[in-house]
């Protein structure tokens, strides 16, 4: 009787480490096939990575911070770039009104008026600021100057609005 016992009890743990290495197997090559998936969609964002990187490269030398002929004008002027892109920016913002449009925005608020809500100075003459009325946006193309005052004065030059979808 203890033999058969242990023949049994040999048989079932043969099979019991079969189905074990058989499970163990399927669950390795599972991992396999997901590491191997990881690894191409890693690869694909990495190439999709590098475009953008160059386009922030690219958005970053069409600023005024960037760009050192821009600085070194203003420096030579005797104004801080820093203070400069505030006052534009201040400029351009405060001529926003509770209840009218700001006048430098060649187009009517069609949901309210108009406000710019964005400014970007590209160099030591020209900004482009982004203006919305809370359901239609659009941007706005500006020059500026500065007399020896430090008094800002901004003209609008082109204006766009973007079509709603």
């Amino acid at each position: 009787m203890r033999k058969s016992f242990l023949m049994y009890l040999f048989v079932f743990t043969a099979l019991l480490a079969v189905v074990i290495y058989m499970n163990g197997s399927k669950v390795l090559a599972s991992k396999e096939k997901e590491i191997e998936y990881l690894k191409k969609e890693l690869e694909e964002q990495r190439a999709n990575a590098q475009p953008v990187a160059e386009n922030a490269s690219q958005e970053k030398s069409f600023s005024l911070a960037s760009i050192e002929e821009s600085l070194t004008y203003l420096e030579d002027r005797g104004f801080d770039p820093a203070e400069v892109m505030n006052k534009v920016e201040e400029a351009l913002v405060s001529r926003n009104a509770v209840d009218a449009d700001n006048d430098l925005i060649p187009y009517e608020g069609m949901n309210g008026p108009f406000r710019i809500n964005k400014v970007k100075l590209l160099n030591h003459k020209w900004a482009i600021a982004s203006f919305t009325d809370g359901l239609y946006w659009g941007d706005l193309f500006v020059s500026f100057e500065i007399d020896d005052s430090g008094t800002v004065e901004v003209f609008s030059e082109k204006a766009l609005l973007y079509p709603r979808n």
